[in-house]
């Protein structure tokens, strides 16, 4: 990548991340973003990658209950609206409660001692 030829993708993210500072790359010569973190573009084969800050709002494409004995969370898709999907959780409301479609934003949390992206809703306003 152009900004960290040092550093893999996945070192940078998750670095990045553990800092609180959520970040996907954007490749220069087509805009595309993507995720999860590749040092080249999937849209174009283009190396000339730079790392962004995106709006961290995005939509509930799926999800699903994954009911444990002593808690149950939410496993979800999200749409960012910078166009990349990833996996994450919706936190804040019940697992039975997330939508899809719903709006939602982007957060950090601590878990077990490492940095991990959730997701809060967000409201339809945003």
């Amino acid at each position: 990548m152009a900004d960290s030829k040092e550093q893999s993708a996945d070192e940078h993210y998750f670095g990045r991340l553990a800092q609180g500072a959520f970040e996907i790359p954007r490749c220069r010569a087509c805009d595309g973003h993507h995720f999860f973190p590749r040092v080249i573009c999937p849209f174009c084969g283009s190396d000339d990658l730079q790392w962004v800050a995106p709006s961290g709002y995005g939509r509930v494409y799926s999800t699903s209950v994954v009911r444990g004995k002593a808690s149950s969370h939410n496993v979800c898709l999200v749409d960012l609206d910078e166009g990349p999907r990833l996996m994450s959780r919706v936190v804040g409301i019940e697992p039975d409660a997330v939508a899809i479609g719903a709006r939602v934003k982007a957060n950090i949390t601590q878990e077990d001692g490492a940095a991990l992206l959730v997701f809060s809703p967000a409201g339809e306003d945003k």
